[in-house]
């Protein structure tokens, strides 16, 4: 049997998978009893009064009270004080599993300390920043060619956001079309033109681009997920508005996987963009060196055009981003002084630092070491067998499913809504006429994540959790008993569709 490489061991149904989600989102809403309520918020009050006072001081001072979306969680934000391995510790020295993982960088675990003490040396040496040429630039960048042979070249930066925005310079220059198609409900960054399509599929500009003048978003382009004919006729009818310069991509489908894609997907839809004259960028930013050495681009068997790096790209240090491909395209991105080469203009003063470099350097190093995209994995579909048991002892609709280490436990079905259409006003009427109900659904994912946090779990939204090395047999083993403390609490409630609408659902759908 050949020695497993990458995290995911196989491939799931995505139509299967997708048809659960579609009838969670049909059926009513089952959450923890209105009794259990009373008690989780009870350990907020009670259990996290340091983090209390913190994120309400922060309110003052901070934007919304936080600076980083991960940080919102329901009744407040809990404050940190030590990370390590599969562990959280706040303020007031509740212990958390860890599944947030940061949002997905620290596949070693939290806080790794052989790179920790690698990376003090160099602190105590060079320092984190000099503003010149260091070693662990060309280490790191000769690391990642070594496992992805498609990045021929990589420039590092300072953020996903950023390396987004480079990679569609690129394609522009490349092409001399001026269109971008994304993937409905996939994240790549908040810049002006990315801020597009978020989370629902055919929202296009209607949910989240505030303060972003329409014509900014009006070269952008939106797709259904999993849909290549719906991808094909957005290339061919682009041809007659300026072409297409890039079709960019989530590789296990939008936001991270929430909605699962076919196998072939990815590259189908590449053979597609090069049809129409399009570069295909491979947004890796959760993917690599998460799925596995190669990426997801190694675990498809596919070479994109270009590939956006961040998260585990400097190991959980800051300044996490990069572009990289193939060097007629990434070359394009030459740095130099007032050159007038016709160059996608990038830069950043802290982009590949000595201290970030250096870490994601030795965070792959360590990754190959200890095969940890393999053991998280390992651990991620562990996790996911444990919790679908758990589903069906409680009978309840929840849908549980993993691409190797991240993994999705979907209680609502608040991610599952799709507006998609070729027609904006058939999108907008769509969108609309299911708005009061998503958001109902998401107040009822939120619930549940706090559920979550209050028997010592940490989750992403109460929807996704991260594995990391870090996760042994015996840490999964503690959460699926905590999930399943709450998962016995779990009622169906009158929110959502009452018995009779989800019955003439489902018959609908036999």
């Amino acid at each position: 049997m050949a020695e497993q490489i990458y995290s995911i061991s196989k491939w799931d149904d995505p139509a299967k998978i997708n048809q659960e989600l579609e009838n969670l989102r049909h059926v009513p809403i089952f959450e923890i009893s209105a009794e259990e309520h009373e008690k989780v918020k009870a350990y907020f009050e009670t259990k996290c009064t340091k983090s209390k006072a913190l994120a309400t001081e922060a309110k003052k001072f901070i934007p919304g009270g936080v600076q980083h979306n991960l940080a919102f969680n329901y009744p407040f934000p809990l404050a940190i004080e030590r990370a390590e391995g599969a562990y959280l510790y706040d303020v007031d020295g509740n212990r958390y599993i860890d599944f947030l993982q940061a949002g997905g960088p620290t596949i070693l675990g939290s806080n790794y300390a052989p790179v920790r003490e690698e990376v003090k040396k160099l602190i105590d040496t060079c320092g984190p920043v000099t503003g010149l040429l260091h070693e662990a630039e060309l280490l790191l960048a000769k690391e990642i060619n070594k496992h992805m042979p498609a990045v021929e070249m990589f420039r590092m930066l300072g953020s996903g956001t950023e390396s987004v925005m480079a990679s569609l310079r690129i394609a522009r220059i490349e092409t001399g079309h001026k269109r971008v198609i994304k993937v409905g409900g996939a994240y790549h960054g908040w810049s002006d033109q990315m801020v597009y399509g978020l989370k629902i599929p055919g929202s296009r500009n209607l949910l989240e681009s505030h303060g972003i003048p329409r014509k900014v978003l009006s070269l952008t382009d939106e797709v259904r997920p999993n849909d290549l004919d719906m991808l094909e006729r957005m290339l061919f009818r682009n041809k007659f508005k300026g072409g297409t310069a890039a079709v960019i991509v989530e590789p296990v489908g939008p936001e991270s996987g929430t909605r699962p894609i076919s196998f072939d997907y990815n590259k189908e839809a590449m053979k597609l963009a090069h049809k129409y004259g399009a570069l295909f960028i491979m947004d890796e930013v959760v993917t690599g060196f998460r799925v596995g050495l190669g990426g997801a681009q190694g675990y498809f068997g596919i070479e994109p055009d270009l590939t956006i790096f961040g998260k585990v790209i400097a190991g959980g240090y800051p300044a996490a981003g990069g572009v990289g491909g193939k060097k007629e395209y990434a070359g394009l991105m030459a740095a130099g002084v007032a050159t007038g080469k016709h160059r996608a203009y990038v830069g950043g003063t802290l982009a590949a630092n000595p201290l970030s470099s250096y870490a994601g350097y030795l965070t792959i190093k360590e990754i190959e070491r200890t095969n940890a995209c393999v053991k998280a994995g390992q651990a991620g579909e562990r996790l996911t067998e444990g919790l679908r048991k758990l589903i069906a002892k409680y009978k309840i609709p929840f849908v549980a499913y993993s691409q190797g280490s991240i993994v999705h436990l979907e209680c609502t079905g608040a991610m599952s809504f799709d507006a998609s259409s070729m027609s904006f006003i058939r999108s907008a009427l769509n969108l609309l006429s299911n708005k009061k109900v998503m958001v109902e659904r998401k107040v009822s994912m939120e619930v549940m994540g706090a559920a979550y946090m209050a028997n010592g779990i940490v989750t992403l939204a109460g929807s996704r959790l991260y594995t990391s090395l870090a996760d042994t047999d015996e840490v999964i083993d503690d959460a699926l008993s905590r999930f399943d403390k709450v998962f016995s609490t779990v009622v169906e409630t009158d929110k959502g569709l009452k018995k009779k609408d989800m019955e003439r659902y489902l018959k609908q759908k036999v």
